[in-house]
């Protein structure tokens, strides 16, 4: 199953329009291209309607928002929502200012989601009204664990009940979630965190998996959440001693461009919940 996610990407070159951080901008094109997808990066409000009509689908990214940016992406979500193309959410940051919450909150309410992407803290700062991050990063009393790993999953169903959306939540196990069954997934490494972007890079490629495959929102968001933790396993594995966070980046890239359908489905670590 997850092997037909990724050759439809392939198969079908979708273009995805990117509202996203600034400070990794670079990075998530790069994972678009190398994942088969195309990258479009406009963020200025007069312009965002006619970008999003020209594209399969969109990423919103809030990583660096400011006003402008913030209506460019009520424009772009909503009139993405009029052409029924996927649309990917990252609230990055979720928690830890007014604004940024106040404005993920706004987003869920005004424009329909495929997908919504983050780590706990920031899902459960959507969820629940109230959190804790530590900057972008997770707060660590909010981790996904062997111990609560039941009690998180039906947690992210419940989420992906009351939006409509696949629910995706990453760290050191991952759970993607429709409002019926989890995927737990366990690929990655944890240096993967000492590259800045993984997470955002994870969010164009699951908008280019969701648009490739849209009737199938939860199996291709689960391959693209598989396909980024693997290509983090396969980029550790070609570092060497003297090589540090920036190679390890551009391996990863790398593993995504150079990863097969069939490497993907034998290299996937998974359990249904």
């Amino acid at each position: 199953m997850l092997k037909t996610m990724l050759e439809n990407v392939r198969k079908r070159c979708p273009l995805i329009h990117n509202i996203t951080n600034y400070v990794t901008v670079n990075d998530c094109a790069n994972i678009l291209l190398a994942c088969g997808g195309s990258p479009i990066m406009s963020d200025e409000k007069e312009e965002v309607p006619e970008i999003t009509s020209i594209c399969g689908g969109l990423n919103i990214n809030i990583g660096t928002l400011n006003k402008n940016t913030i209506e460019a992406m009520f424009a772009a979500g909503k009139r993405a929502n009029e052409l029924n193309h996927p649309v990917v959410l990252d609230p990055v940051g979720a928690g830890a200012s007014t604004l940024r919450t106040e404005t993920a909150n706004r987003l869920l309410e005004e424009v329909r989601f495929a997908v919504i992407r983050g780590n706990i803290s920031e899902i459960k700062t959507l969820a629940l009204g109230n959190g804790t991050t530590k900057g972008v990063d997770a707060d660590v009393a909010d981790r996904v664990t062997e111990e609560n790993l039941a009690e998180m999953a039906q947690f992210a169903k419940d989420f992906a009940k009351k939006t409509g959306a696949v629910i995706a939540i990453t760290g050191a196990i991952d759970l993607v979630a429709d409002g019926e069954k989890a995927y737990c997934i366990r690929n990655g490494r944890p240096e993967m965190s000492s590259v800045t972007g993984t997470g955002c890079m994870l969010s164009a490629l699951t908008a280019a998996f969701v648009t490739a495959n849209p009737d199938q929102p939860l199996e291709a968001a689960a391959a693209a959440v598989c396909a980024m933790g693997y290509a983090g396993e396969l980029a550790f594995e070609r570092m060497s001693e003297t090589e540090g966070n920036s190679t390890y980046r551009n391996h990863l890239i790398d593993a995504i461009y150079r990863m097969t359908p069939e490497a993907l489905e034998g290299g996937a670590k998974y359990e249904m919940r």
